[in-house]
């Protein structure tokens, strides 16, 4: 499978990443390697969007009267830490690198292949026999990414509630991604409750203050083609990610005629998963002879969390509204966008 697909599957088909061959080889290891070796590769991406995802939910504080509404379009970069372009091999049973070296590149890392040489033993004619297969370890893609950041779209609408609420909702409709029979979809559901009258005389002030809480559901599926990768044989394959991200914030904003100062301090979490489901052949040599075996696809989990912290700005030209911001956190990120307010 080409690197571009993985990229669709991680990133929402948001990349321009270069087209190479793909990462299921690593199946050819033994099992408890090829997950690890896969979970270490992809964890920086499925990080990274968790925290994109949780992120560009406000900017501003005030809400709107009942039915005014806005519509924001944009997009979050979550910067990947250096530490994380790299991992270690070490501790893998059933993996060696000719070169020596014990470090392989993640999603986040240079794009660079690192060959791999598989050594396991499988059960031939009732006798254990040690075979070997060679396979490329795929680089990273990021340096083909605006700023080194995993991107996550922003597309969202908020609409005044009484009580000085607003509904937010992020949708993304069942479509397909180019013509490899990928799908994806999205829902996004928050709400922001305007607090500032709980202060007494602030609500005087052109500060306001919000608590908000948001929910992501993402699904993406891929087919895998059928083919001959090297060592590794692929039928009725696919790949599927799910993510749910959440996020809980308590946000003030300074609004004034032409602009405002906006920020937060909150919580983000997010649990993702990447299965692998079809037919997967791997093809050993031993002793000059060559020997075909069925491999078992991964189950991948990966989670992120921590607190983080928003400062932003808001400019505006009368129902549009131009926004950047940038939050600390583990993965610290940018957003910025464009939104069409009728208050």
């Amino acid at each position: 499978m080409k690197k571009l697909a993985l990229v669709l599957i991680i990133l929402f088909s948001y990349s321009s990443a270069k087209a190479q061959d793909g990462f299921e080889s690593i199946l050819l290891a033994d099992p408890s390697d090829s997950n690890k070796l896969m979970q270490a590769y992809f964890a920086p991406a499925m990080e990274g969007f968790i925290y994109g995802m949780n992120n560009g939910w406000y900017h501003t504080a005030k809400v709107h009267k009942t039915l005014g509404f806005d519509l924001t379009i944009g997009l979050s970069g979550a910067i990947v830490p250096s530490k994380r372009e790299m991992f270690s091999i070490s501790g893998l049973t059933s993996i060696n690198q000719p070169s020596g070296t014990a470090t392989g590149s993640t999603f986040a890392g240079p794009d660079t292949e690192t060959p791999m040489t598989v050594t396991r033993t499988l059960t031939i004619g009732g006798n254990s026999q040690e075979v070997t297969a060679n396979f490329p370890m795929p680089g990273g893609i990021i340096d083909d990414l605006p700023l080194k950041a995993v991107p996550a779209p922003i597309a969202q609408l908020n609409i005044g509630l009484p009580f000085k609420i607003d509904a937010m909702v992020r949708f993304f409709p069942e479509t397909d991604l180019g013509d490899d029979g990928g799908k994806a979809k999205m829902l996004g559901l928050g709400i922001k409750k305007e607090i500032t009258d709980w202060f007494g005389p602030l609500d005087k002030l052109p500060l306001h203050v919000s608590l908000l809480a948001a929910f992501t559901n993402m699904d993406v599926t891929y087919a895998i083609e059928d083919g001959n990768n090297g060592a590794l044989q692929t039928s009725n394959a696919s790949a599927a990610l799910e993510l749910n991200s959440y996020t809980l914030q308590a946000i003030a904003s300074l609004n004034f005629p032409f602009i405002n100062i906006y920020g937060g301090l909150g919580y983000s979490s997010g649990k993702s998963t990447l299965e692998m489901t079809g037919t997967y052949q791997g093809t050993y040599s031993y002793g000059g002879q060559t020997i075909t075996e069925n491999l078992t696809p991964p189950s991948l989990k990966f989670d992120a969390s921590g607190f983080k912290s928003t400062i932003g700005a808001r400019i505006s030209l009368g129902p549009l509204k131009i926004f950047g911001d940038y939050t600390l956190q583990e993965y610290n990120t940018i957003s910025a966008g464009i939104a069409i307010s009728i208050r």
